[in-house]
């Protein structure tokens, strides 16, 4: 095995399968030209995750290492857990949007942030819709809850799923169903990663799948692990909200995930299909490679 850099890898990951001369070409552009702007927010209404909590002033774990990658490939990372950042007359200046978020971001919750005002929510929602980008990590599916037998808040059907509940952290395996999606060949047809897995629901039908839950592989027998109990389903996606390109994985809970260069890899290759900075291919394949994606316990 080559012993790469945290540079080197990323670069592998990220050009995995477009092709280095592709990257190449993207990276050289993006060193000359402006930067794309990207809004990291992180902002806790429920449960505040290690690793978007900051001691004081000083950014967390996710937001550090965001802010880092992006630098260095072309993208001006703005943290922040500030909702008033996307009130109408401020959201304009921002190519994407990337959410490590939980919870009702409209109201303070747990982490006492200043909240999204309902003005803010329906510009971020329009500017999505209107073409600007959009990356989620792990809890992003855990926002915007909508009534329980009501219809789909409208960031749920812009995100593409919707978190139920978790089991315990386990090791379990990844299918990679798409290697083509930028950063994803580096992964391998599947691999093995532990971290705290989301069992998803109200999936929209036109998800492009990048990555499966292997629920074969999982500890299903106890407690909230029965929750997996369910034939596979989407984990990593893409899909098209109007406009807009949206990308989410439901990794990213764990300090030891946020810090391995694969899974770093994959955010800069999302960020860089976001933004348009490269292409790939989204058709709808969610009912192909995950027939079976709408079951799942009650």
């Amino acid at each position: 095995m080559m012993d790469l850099n945290r540079r080197q890898m990323l670069f592998a990951a990220g050009a995995a399968m477009i092709g280095s001369g592709t990257m190449s070409r993207v990276l050289a552009a993006a060193d000359k030209g402006s930067p794309k702007k990207v809004l990291f927010f992180t902002k806790s209404s429920r449960y505040i995750h290690s690793v978007v909590k900051r001691d004081g002033d000083k950014l967390s774990l996710a937001e550090r290492i965001l802010t880092e990658i992006g630098k260095e490939h072309g993208f001006e990372v703005v943290a922040t857990k500030d909702g008033r950042m996307f009130d109408p007359d401020k959201i304009g200046q921002w190519d994407a949007f990337a959410f490590e978020t939980t919870g009702d971001l409209t109201v303070p919750g747990d982490d006492k942030s200043p909240p999204m005002t309902k003005e803010g929510k329906d510009a971020f929602l329009d500017a999505i819709r209107q073409g600007k980008g959009f990356v989620g990590m792990h809890c992003a599916t855990d926002t915007f809850h909508g009534p329980k037998d009501g219809p789909l808040d409208p960031y749920i059907e812009m995100i593409g799923g919707e978190f139920i509940v978790h089991g315990d952290q386990q090791r379990t395996r990844l299918l990679v169903v798409d290697p083509a999606f930028p950063g994803a060949k580096a992964f391998g047809s599947s691999f093995m990663i532990q971290d705290e897995w989301y069992a998803l629901k109200n999936f929209q039908d036109d998800l492009h799948v990048i990555m499966v839950q292997d629920t074969e592989t999982m500890e299903k027998t106890k407690g909230s692990n029965k929750a997996y109990d369910r034939p596979n389903f989407p984990e990593t996606w893409a899909r098209m909200h109007g406009k807009g390109r949206v990308f989410y994985t439901s990794m990213g809970h764990r300090e030891d995930v946020w810090e391995n260069p694969l899974f770093q890899g994959l955010l800069i290759g999302a960020l860089n299909w976001a933004t348009g900075k490269v292409e790939a291919s989204v058709e709808p394949n969610v009912t192909k490679v995950t027939p079976g994606y709408h079951k799942h316990p009650a």
